[in-house]
């Protein structure tokens, strides 16, 4: 699976990210303060990790900022994004199966190495619910993006 994966600083937790996702074999692009070069900030980093998804490019994107909350934000204003700040298994399983989320979105401060070992296994292992109600909401969301605002 191709990542996009941003943070906004250069952290242990951040490094640690991506060594693990490529120790699961996935092909990891790096953004903001992982590639040199890029733009560091949050909302830029962010966007381009996001993108990639939405365009297409990516299977999924991990954005990172300090709280996860501004990495969050900026990578859910891309249509077909679905960007979910997880900060324990338990969410980022509901945030797969529920949601369908694509983007995980990790605080450096709150996330520690452990920890973001059992969020990356609960996000790989579930799958999006075929439920027909979590389906219509995730068509609802869909529909928000593409500018209709009635069901």
């Amino acid at each position: 699976m191709r990542i996009s994966v941003s943070s906004d600083m250069d952290e242990p937790v951040a490094r640690a990210l991506v060594g693990r996702l490529r120790d699961l074999g996935h092909e990891v692009v790096p953004h903001g303060a992982l590639n040199p070069g890029d733009d560091p900030q949050w909302a830029a980093c962010s966007q381009a990790a996001a993108a990639e998804v939405a365009a297409g490019t990516a299977d999924q994107a991990v954005v990172c900022c300090w709280t996860g909350t501004g990495a969050s934000i900026a990578a859910n204003k891309l249509p077909g994004v679905r960007a979910a700040l997880c900060t324990d298994a338990y969410t980022a399983d509901g945030a797969r199966r529920w949601n369908d989320a694509n983007v995980l979105a990790l605080s450096l401060r709150l996330t520690s190495e452990p920890l973001l070992g059992e969020i990356l296994d609960a996000w790989f292992a579930a799958t999006a619910s075929q439920d027909a109600q979590d389906r219509e909401n995730v068509a609802r969301v869909d529909r928000l993006d593409a500018g209709r605002t009635t069901p």
